[in-house]
């Protein structure tokens, strides 16, 4: 089958002998001998996340060795089940969430990795659900424990995991402030139900973000999803109510905050960190059920997944797999 193999760690747009991937035709077909559990998928999209970037350079916390497949998460039809498999069959449209491989013709994944999507769904855009929706559900659903009624800042707004929490709280019945750069993110922001977009392109260079936040959220914060990190992590902070949720996403800006604890005891704070893979080891029913709910939203029409571009992964065939990647918006 064919497969992109990150061959060498570098820059994705690299070129020349400095080029990481690599257009392989004939990659061993994973687990020719499909395991009981087993569930192998015709992959029709593999998304585009921050996360497979950073790995292909080396950057990101789970580092696979060299030669490897990229891709954590794929759409497409199932071909194949193991003998013990009761959650899928064959001809199913699933979207299904693995450590790599998903830049391939063809993947193996688990069972309970790979979920039935509902009737009408669009197959190569649901390959964007697990990752960035997944992080978002279980960061507040999971994590903060989010109510209705509470308010929650979304830095980093307009990014993957960034429209996927807003979406999340808006179903969840919370008031949700957006932050972001840019009249088309903020206005994009604004269709997704964002209740207050704090632009911070539009306010200059010298206001501080915490004095927008506050402007945008005069009864305080509640909750912060925080995918960026550096500056705008340390700003977030001096908004915050007694009692906050803190969630760590990520670190987008490329600085990792040294956290003022000192805030975090006066405002009986708590800081979660949440790393969203790990809970495939550690919790596999809390994100199942989580990938679960989100799934019955589509089919519902409550969430949408936004696609900024679709691709020929391979730029071969027509009937080629597409990589489907998840806005900043232009």
């Amino acid at each position: 089958m064919k497969a992109l193999i990150c061959k060498q760690l570098g820059h994705p747009l690299a070129t020349d002998d400095k080029k990481p991937l690599k257009l392989v035709q004939n990659h061993p077909q994973p687990s020719p001998s499909l395991p009981a559990n087993g569930v192998r998928i015709r992959v029709t999209a593999a998304a585009l996340n921050f996360s497979d970037a950073l790995q292909i350079q080396g950057l990101y916390q789970d580092r696979p060795k060299l030669p490897f497949v990229p891709g954590s998460e794929v759409s497409g039809v199932v071909i194949e089940v193991g003998r013990d498999v009761r959650t899928v069959q064959v001809g199913d449209a699933v979207c299904a969430v693995m450590r790599g491989g998903g830049f391939a013709e063809e993947v193996v994944v688990r069972d309970g990795a790979a979920l039935k999507l509902p009737a009408g769904t669009d197959v190569a855009a649901a390959a964007g659900l697990p990752l960035a929706f997944g992080t978002s559900h279980v960061a507040l659903a999971e994590r903060a424990n989010l109510q209705p009624g509470q308010t929650v800042l979304v830095l980093g707004a307009a990014g993957g995991v960034g429209i996927a929490a807003v979406q999340i709280a808006k179903v969840m019945g919370a008031r949700v402030v957006a932050v972001c750069r840019g009249s088309a993110k903020a206005a994009a922001l604004r269709a997704l139900g964002a209740d207050a977009v704090v632009d911070t392109a539009a306010a200059g260079k010298d206001v501080p973000l915490r004095q927008l936040i506050k402007a945008a959220a005069p009864q305080g914060i509640d909750v912060v999803y925080d995918p960026v990190g550096g500056v705008a992590f340390m700003e977030s902070l001096k908004t915050i109510n007694w009692g906050a949720q803190i969630l760590i996403i990520g670190f987008a800006s490329g600085t990792i905050p040294k956290i003022s604890s000192n805030i975090a005891l006066v405002k009986n704070a708590t800081l979660h960190g949440v790393f969203w893979g790990s809970y495939m080891q550690h919790r596999p029913r809390v994100l199942r059920q989580s990938l679960e709910q989100l799934l019955a939203w589509l089919g519902e029409g409550r969430i949408s997944i936004p696609i900024f571009h679709r691709r020929a992964l391979f730029a071969l065939a027509s009937s080629a797999p597409l990589v489907a990647s998840k806005p900043y918006w232009p």
